[in-house]
């Protein structure tokens, strides 16, 4: 059934699941295009899926979205469920009518080689005849309803679109409230690959900006490359090198997923889109198809390669040489072996080479935000990727760079055509829309033919280009992780270099472009998250199996980054706060007490013997400076714990000595009253008593 190919993905939710696939052209027919045959399941539970493959109950429970009218109002899975539906209900009703009338129908689109035999009217009872006829008058009447509701008015890419941005959204709502980082990776995300419209403030051009011709093409500059090299004098990969042995084994991965780029570049004198230019246009024999002159080709590819910005991390030749190699390959998969014409693939390689020439190595916005000169002659719509058009087809005007002077006009502008589609494709703001395009495409034709993806119109055709060169564009995470982090490495690396300018200026700085506060590892594993898997994952359907390695690469290379995101600390529990700070003034103290002893036992051995104490030995200068501070405190603090010893002492042994002339003057004072009580009581005792007392006592 339908439901079983389209199982887990959204359209399941979008498409009758109860119709098995309609008849369509038979790929026996004769007048049958070249096309890609769809197998109708994908072993998806074996690989983490997409978010695409997630249905609106994901993220909302509540009985409210899970009722069917509430599904029934959601507006994308109305219309996908309407336009699926009311051509399956056509289907089922030409059907009937065939057999009520008794029509015998020629083999046609409708009715394939493969389709069920006639059921002839003759072998049906009138009881049978008359639920048929009523039941195929009831599906007539639906399909109507459903015509004068449904919304014609909207393409189903553009609904598909847009609920894909839905979906994205509130996956980066949920990202951006788990952490600070988060929200960052978020809002990058959203603002680069979701075509939304800033507000700016543009500032008034200056006068000196307004004297410039908007007509001139910025960037082209006058270079000297048309060399006097013939076929017999030109270097085996076009480029001069002593590394030639070297570059010839880098190269051998011409044709595989993975070539190291870096290697290529180093090898090839720093001449990498030349050399990977010259090498495919030999191996797939593109200079004689259309006899492009050997000395024209070299010398254009290397005015390209000059007018990208070596000083620039990222978006340099090196980026572009990849893109076309990537694209080289994707062209060569299987599944598109004989689908694309000799003129498709050349104007495919030619778009990847010039996609990104002389891009300054900011974005869209930042040009857009300064008030340049590209965003105003380009309206602020894809500016740079008008910009790398005009620049590329430019050059060829250049001496002796016409590669295409041998074609026909009509070939020069079906080239120009095709080239100018997949370029101002790389556009990222507008990757949600290059998704669901494809995606719809795929997933309606799986649903509505018999599995054979006809591309026989130039809008199928050049959909499948334009996401190609965008997949080859977003293709490092697939690439493998030694690569792929050398990547990452220069894509910070331009981004910060822009949050420096813009930091400069006194403007916001953009996500993930400000160097103090960009988390690499989340934004890698957001990237992948939520922009090149769901890319990766609709391509691998549409060529399936071939790219299945690339998809586990992918995968491996998320869960690589994932791994080493930072663990943030985990603040101590309450009530352990105490211990801990107890805990450590313990430690200072002693650590004090030992620095102490040490320096008792000598401290002219200080500079010369390490201490032993191992924190000591692990500390910084700076640490220990600070140990110098707690150990000179703690010298003062004992200092005067000693003077306050001192006096106690002292205190005490006046206490003492007041404590005895107290207890002598008590006993004299018992020994006069006791004189008194015997002078009242009895005289002669008295007497007596004065008489036996001696010179000492009453000294």
């Amino acid at each position: 059934s339908t439901g079983s190919q389209l199982h887990g993905f959204m359209f399941s939710l979008l498409f009758d699941s109860e119709n098995g696939p309609s008849p369509g052209r038979s790929p026996m027919d004769s007048q049958a295009s070249p096309g890609l045959v769809l197998h109708p399941s994908f072993p998806q539970n074996q690989r983490r899926e997409s978010f695409l493959y997630r249905s609106d109950s994901d993220y909302d429970m509540s009985p409210k979205t899970m009722s069917r009218n509430s599904s029934i109002n959601s507006e994308g899975a109305v219309t996908h469920l309407q336009t699926h539906s009311v051509l399956a209900s056509l289907r089922t009703v030409r059907s009937n009518f065939t057999i009520l009338a008794n029509v015998t129908t020629p083999t046609n689109k409708r009715s394939p080689m493969t389709s069920q035999p006639t059921v002839p009217q003759a072998t049906l009872s009138e009881e049978t005849y008359q639920q048929m006829a009523r039941e195929t008058l009831e599906e007539l009447d639906w399909c109507l309803d459903q015509l004068e509701t449904i919304q014609t008015h909207r393409s189903v890419s553009e609904m598909a679109s847009n609920k894909f941005k839905r979906m994205l959204n509130r996956e980066l709502s949920h990202l951006s409230e788990m952490s600070r980082s988060g929200n960052q990776v978020s809002e990058y995300i959203s603002t680069t690959f979701l075509d939304k419209q800033n507000e700016v403030e543009i500032p008034s051009p200056t006068l000196r900006e307004r004297e410039k011709p908007m007509c001139h093409i910025s960037g082209v500059k006058k270079l000297t490359h048309s060399s006097s090299l013939s076929n017999s004098t030109m270097p085996r990969f076009g480029v001069k090198t002593e590394q030639e042995d070297a570059l010839a084994r880098e190269l051998d991965d011409l044709n595989k997923w993975g070539l190291n780029i870096f290697r290529v570049a180093e090898f090839s004198n720093n001449r990498p889109l030349s050399c990977i230019m010259f090498a495919i246009f030999q191996e797939r024999d593109l200079l004689k198809t259309f006899r492009i002159p050997v000395d024209t080709f070299v010398t254009y590819v290397m005015t390209l390669e000059d007018h990208y910005h070596a000083n620039v991390a990222y978006h340099n030749s090196l980026h572009a040489a990849d893109v076309t190699q990537s694209t080289h390959v994707l062209l060569s998969t299987p599944a598109l072996d004989a689908v694309f014409t000799d003129l498709e693939i050349l104007a495919a390689l030619f778009a990847a080479a010039i996609h990104d020439v002389d891009h300054p190595g900011v974005s869209n916005q930042f040009l857009i935000n300064t008030n340049s000169e590209l965003a105003l002659m380009y309206n602020d719509e894809s500016v740079l990727e008008n910009h790398h058009l005009a620049v590329g087809f430019k050059l060829l005007h250049e001496e002796n760079c016409d590669i295409f002077q041998n074609l026909s006009k009509r070939q020069r502008q079906s080239l120009r055509k095709l080239v100018i589609d997949m370029v101002l494709a790389t556009d990222m703001s507008k990757h949600m829309s290059l998704l669901a395009d494809l995606k719809t495409m795929v997933e309606t034709k799986k649903v509505t033919s018999s599995g054979v993806l006809l591309l026989d119109h130039y809008t199928d055709r050049i959909q499948v280009l334009r996401n190609m060169v965008h997949c080859a564009d977003l293709s490092n995470p697939t690439k493998p992780l030694a690569v792929y982090r050398q990547w990452t490495e220069r894509i910070m690396e331009e981004f910060f270099r822009q949050g420096d300018k813009e930091r400069e200026r006194g403007m916001e700085i953009s996500p993930m472009c400000d160097k103090h506060t960009a988390s690499v590892e989340k934004s890698q594993v957001g990237f992948i998250d939520y922009i090149v898997h769901p890319l990766w994952e609709t391509w691998g359907d549409l060529v399936h199996p071939d790219a299945q390695d690339i998809l586990d690469t992918l995968e491996d290379n998320r869960d690589w980054y994932q791994s080493t995101i930072p663990q943030s600390p985990s603040p101590p529990p309450v009530g352990q706060e105490k211990d801990l700070s107890t805990c450590i003034d313990k430690f200072q103290f002693e650590l004090t007490l030992e620095d102490n002893t040490q320096r008792e036992q000598g401290r002219g051995e200080e500079d010369d013997r390490p201490t032993p104490n191992h924190v000591a030995q692990d500390c910084s200068q700076a640490e220990e400076e600070e140990k110098k501070e707690e150990e000179e405190e703690g010298m003062a603090e004992e200092e005067n714990e000693d003077i306050i010893e001192e006096e106690g002492e002292m205190a005490m042994e006046e206490e003492e000595v007041e404590e005895e002339q107290e207890d002598e003057l008590k006993a004299h004072l018992e020994a006069r009253s006791a004189k008194e009580r015997l002078r009242d009581t009895s005289p002669v005792e008295e007497e007596e008593e004065l008489d036996s007392s001696s010179p000492a006592e009453d000294t």
